[in-house]
């Protein structure tokens, strides 16, 4: 595209339309001393190319506007600038106020610094797939909830720096994003407490950045909180919450995931048919999801990771033959770098096997939760569901070399469970 595509850069990045530039160079042109008569028409002689340098105190509030030096923006100055000598007072005092300003430029912007646009927080985004893989491959920890909450403070830095609405709002979203993956976090680390603190204030960044995704996301994740709780209640109505969220009704893998955890809460009050007929809907809506771009956090969920949440519905209703074929289906599926979640699969299964008598491969199973991890210590979500599995083993057969083996296994790893 012809004519000035600095400028034109400078303003989709800054998410400006021309209207929007010619309102704020106008409110510095009055903040000069100067009327505010920029005309779009005037900023589309700028974009296409036909003035290639405003005069002296547009030019002036244009820098004050954006931020950057007119070179900065793609003007190129004139060669010989002839000085205009002024015929009226009111003139003279105009150009005087903008050759002040001017004057007084190079400091104001050092001071403020350049404006904020999508590229930085494009920059803020890369930062936060990091985070999320890191998630999905060791499971939650307190430096991972301290490095999340690191970069919602630094979105939030940067939103006085923005001088349009649609970069703020992608600010508040990014810091939501990132409060809610500190949330999550506190959650594989069983520290309740904190992930509903966060929660509440990504709740809020969500809002003000008019984020549907992430408010969905806080919801579905409150299901998980009350469901850990044993509070099946507050777990069904944050799954509703989630569900009737503006994004799960627009996008069938969120209302899917919406109503897969709504089956795990009805499941943990015994209610068979609610409980199965959620598990119906959640796949029906993923047999209708389309390949839209999506935020990371949602690259869990799919096909693999439903038979995974089915294996948690089915154990709770006392399906272990259903909840072992689940958790097969699940495994089959779940790709290697979601680590995290193919080991709590994997405990799901011998919890599953454990429950059909299967003592010798069940113990198996659980064993290899531990080869899965590798050295990294295991999450204390995960240490829950083999401490269950404990507790069955020893309920099931006290006696057994199995379960000494098994018990040794345990001391060895130093972990209480």
């Amino acid at each position: 595209m012809v004519g000035n595509a600095e400028l034109r850069a400078v303003m989709a990045d800054l998410g400006l339309t021309r209207a929007d530039l010619a309102h704020l160079v106008n409110q510095e042109l009055v903040a000069l001393g100067c009327p505010g008569t920029l005309t779009v028409r005037t900023v589309g002689t700028w974009l296409s190319g036909q003035s290639r340098w405003p005069q002296g105190r547009i030019r002036t509030a244009l820098e004050r506007a954006l931020r950057r030096t007119p070179e900065q923006l793609g003007f190129i100055p004139h060669r010989t600038a002839q000085p205009q000598v002024p015929s009226e007072e009111p003139v003279l005092r105009r150009d005087f106020l903008a050759a002040s300003a001017a004057a007084a430029l190079p400091s104001m912007i050092a001071s403020r610094g350049q404006a904020v646009g999508h590229t930085d927080v494009d920059r803020l985004k890369e930062s936060l797939r990091t985070l999320t893989a890191l998630d999905d491959h060791r499971g939650g920890h307190g430096s991972l909830e301290t490095a999340a909450l690191a970069g919602s403070d630094q979105a939030l830095g940067k939103v006085d720096r923005t001088i349009s609405d649609s970069v703020r709002r992608r600010l508040y979203s990014l810091a939501a994003d990132y409060t809610a993956t500190a949330a999550f976090s506190c959650i594989d680390d069983r520290r309740l407490d904190d992930a509903e603190r966060h929660f509440e204030t990504a709740l809020r960044l969500a809002g003000l950045g008019n984020d549907h995704v992430t408010t969905m996301r806080v919801f579905n994740c409150l299901s998980m909180v009350g469901y850990h709780r044993n509070k099946p209640a507050v777990a069904l109505s944050a799954a509703w919450a989630a569900q009737n969220a503006q994004a799960a009704r627009r996008d069938p893998l969120l209302a899917s995931l919406a109503h897969a955890r709504a089956a795990i809460a009805h499941s943990t009050t015994g209610d068979r048919q609610a409980a199965l007929r959620c598990l119906g809907h959640a796949r029906d809506a993923l047999s209708r999801v389309d390949d839209r771009e999506r935020p990371t956090w949602t690259d869990f969920y799919g096909s693999a990771e439903l038979f995974a949440l089915s294996a948690v519905v089915h154990q709770h209703l006392d399906n272990s033959a259903e909840s072992e074929s689940a958790s097969h289906r699940a495994l089959a599926g779940i790709p290697p770098q979601f680590r995290r979640n193919r080991a709590s699969a994997t405990a799901r299964l011998a919890l599953a096997q454990l429950g059909q008598g299967e003592i010798e491969q069940a113990t198996t199973t659980a064993n290899s939760v531990y080869t899965l991890m590798g050295d990294d210590p295991l999450p204390p979500r995960l240490l829950t569901l083999l401490g269950d599995f404990h507790r069955g083993l020893i309920t099931l057969a006290p006696t057994s070399a199995v379960t000494r083996e098994w018990t040794d296994r345990v001391h060895a790893q130093g972990e209480t469970q």
